[in-house]
């Protein structure tokens, strides 16, 4: 099919199947439940709600996804859907816009920064790839960023690690790196040392600030080597808690509660629990 009939295609309303009628059932129920004689709830929902919701959605998703579970994945997308189409149908109702204006809004714009795929392109090359798209969005679409600000394009409500090492990479593009990963374990170390010689001031403040530095010092060798910070925090703490929870379970066995045993036994139990790879 030559590449232009793709996009007719893609554009035109007969590019509707069985799955477009399955989202317009759930469209529909959606106005139910908005509607006069709906659930006051749903009525009652603001935009901040669904912030909340949203987020906790998502994170339900990329759960599913760590966890590689097919069925739950299955179904956390279901609910992200939903919020997504709800958001959809609350502008509606304000007359913002239409779910129309969203998929063709988004049709539009993947097709412009596929010019290898829908158009007369081909390449091949990643790099080359991600390079046009920066391209596209600035000298086509107009989405001009403020260089010298880095928080530009970041959103305010990513989660802190995640954050950090955006801001970093965006540095990084103008030069603002280390030449090598031992200059960033120097930051780390020198960081490190600053907070210990803090750590019992009674400025309870300026303890926190080195901390946040220390943090900061480490997502940013977690970017130097390719490791995505917020994801290995994740792991960390679902490692911990596995290991806390075998702890937990071990004393229960014995008739016992965490806090009626020593120290010491916890520690022996942890222990146990790493040699089984919890």
């Amino acid at each position: 099919m030559r590449r232009e009939k793709r996009v007719e295609l893609i554009m035109s309303k007969e590019a509707k199947d069985s799955h477009a009628d399955r989202i317009e059932e759930l469209i529909y129920l959606i106005k139910i439940l908005r509607g006069p004689n709906g659930c006051p709830w749903d009525r009652s929902r603001s935009f901040d709600d669904l912030c909340r919701y949203l987020l906790e959605e998502t994170y339900e998703v990329v759960d599913a996804i760590v966890a590689k579970d097919v069925k739950g994945l299955s179904e956390e997308l279901g609910d992200l859907l939903f919020q997504v189409l709800f958001l959809i149908r609350m502008a509606e109702d304000e007359g913002m816009f239409r779910l129309e204006d969203v998929v063709t809004n988004v049709l539009a714009k993947m097709i412009r920064r596929h010019p290898h795929v829908f158009g007369p392109e081909r390449i091949q090359d990643v790099e080359v790839i991600k390079k046009n798209w920066d391209v596209i969005k600035r000298d086509i679409e107009g989405k001009v960023e403020d260089k010298s600000d880095l928080l530009a394009g970041v959103s305010r409500s990513m989660p802190a690690l995640m954050k950090a090492q955006l801001i970093q990479e965006k540095a990084s593009a103008f030069g603002f790196d280390w030449t090598d990963v031992n200059g960033v374990v120097d930051k780390v170390e020198e960081e490190w040392r600053e907070l210990r010689e803090i750590l019992h001031d009674e400025n309870r403040d300026r303890v926190a600030e080195e901390i946040g530095d220390c943090l900061f010092a480490m997502v940013n060798l977690c970017r130097f080597i390719g490791v995505d910070a917020e994801g290995l925090m994740r792991k960390t703490v679902d490692k911990f808690a596995r290991r806390f929870t075998y702890v937990s379970e071990k004393i229960r066995e014995r008739g016992m509660k965490l806090g009626e045993v020593s120290l010491e036994e916890m520690d022996r139990l942890w222990e146990e629990a790493k040699t089984k790879d919890l």
